[in-house]
């Protein structure tokens, strides 16, 4: 017997309340976007459980892509049956001979969620459990660590049996929270911090700042492809490439070198806040880990944070680097994020950079040039690319070169 549909678990989005309704659509939603090239499926959603309807679908592909969807706290390849003892028997011995090879043990899981049934768990965990004995030679129970555990699931409408139970993502719904902006430079750290932001049910744009000639075409695609991989998680994402050169030179004449890169992470605030706002976003997301680097200290964000009152989300603020290369493999950026093109912010860094800054310093600096027109100029300037899944060009690393 083939699995035909895929019993999907709910996590976190089960401890909400009158608006739970919100965060299953949204991850109906997430769950149709991955799968759209399957034609055939059927996405059916209750208040506790969400299915996929697999019409002769590839459940092994679609299990690997739903391992990737915020919002799914587990879930296991299933067959439907009536509430008939017998017509279960048969399904659940079918189902368990064509997972079992000799020597493996097996346990029985049963939950019964409609409580008119007749028996109990207990009772439903004898039943087929010596329904297996008898038509299995040689098996043997193992309820500490089974090889195989056959599950059934007793709900108002159907029984399900299945004997895989898979992880998924966790978190919440991709575009349950809001969305926000993530300033991403196109180093290890920032994709990593719009991953988490996902999980957390953010819908993500990217702003990135380009500063030709100092930055490359290539360093452009870097960032391009790095919003490709976010956009595999949830579906299309919105890239905004902002043009940086002017006011990052501009900043080099007229601020003391020690504060030149506090100006530049203020002014890059400055307009992604413009960016938020144009686009209806909620907050900013950044890569920052405190105490990494010179510009990652409580007094440097102290500092940067004073030109806007929009919430600047850090989700890596208390990771050492170790723990973000760890994600970052995860999401396969990391590789992307190591191409040895430069983004403005490093092609700039002055030698010895200010880490504990003074707000009133860097206003004092910054008093002496107008940079409201520039600021209106690169957001009018801004191009927006939107990268959908597998959209972007394939390039492999030594073609770089």
């Amino acid at each position: 017997m083939n699995y035909d549909r895929i019993l999907i678990r709910y996590g976190e989005i089960s401890t909400k309340g009158r608006n739970r309704n919100k965060f299953v659509d949204k991850l109906r939603k997430s769950i149709s976007n991955v799968l759209h090239d399957f034609t055939g499926i059927k996405i059916e959603a209750t208040r506790d459980r969400m299915y996929v309807i697999l019409n002769g679908a590839d459940g092994k592909e679609v299990s690997e892509r739903l391992k990737g969807v915020f919002g799914i706290q587990s879930f296991s390849p299933a067959v439907k049956t009536n509430k008939d003892m017998e017509a279960m028997k048969d399904a659940a011995l079918a189902l368990f001979q064509k997972k079992y090879e000799e020597g493996k043990t097996f346990k029985i899981t049963a939950k019964r969620a409609d409580k008119s049934f007749p028996l109990n768990t207990d009772e439903l965990n004898h039943e087929f459990g010596g329904h297996l004995l008898k038509n299995v030679p040689g098996l043997k129970v193992n309820v500490k660590k089974p090889d195989i555990n056959l599950q059934i699931e007793i709900r108002e409408e159907a029984a399900y049996l299945s004997c895989e139970t898979f992880q998924g993502a966790g978190g919440l719904p991709a575009g349950s929270g809001g969305k926000a902006m993530l300033m991403l430079s196109g180093g290890i750290d920032s994709p990593v911090a719009g991953y988490l932001s996902m999980k957390r049910g953010l819908e993500v744009e990217a702003v990135h700042f380009y500063s030709p000639p100092f930055t490359s075409e290539r360093a452009k695609q870097k960032v391009i492809d790095l919003t490709e991989k976010l956009s595999n998680i949830t579906g299309a994402v919105a890239l905004h490439i902002v043009p940086f050169t002017e006011i990052q030179q501009l900043i080099q004449q007229q601020v003391p070198q020690n504060y030149t890169m506090t100006a530049t992470r203020r002014l890059m605030l400055r307009i992604t806040d413009e960016i938020r706002r144009k686009n209806d976003g909620l907050a900013i997301i950044t890569g920052e880990s405190l105490g990494q680097v010179a510009s990652q200290t409580l007094e440097s964000m102290y500092a940067i944070n004073d030109v806007t009152n929009t919430p600047v989300l850090r989700p890596l603020i208390t990771m050492d680097k170790s723990e973000i290369i760890e994600i970052a493999r995860k999401i396969d950026t990391h590789d992307i994020s190591i191409r040895p093109f430069e983004d403005c912010c490093t092609v700039f860094v002055p030698a010895s950079p200010k880490t504990k800054p003074k707000r009133d310093k860097v206003r004092h600096f910054e008093s002496f040039v107008d940079f409201e027109p520039l600021i209106a100029k690169a957001v009018k300037n801004t191009e927006e690319i939107i990268i959908k899944p597998q959209s972007g060009k394939e390039e492999s690393f030594e073609d770089l070169f």
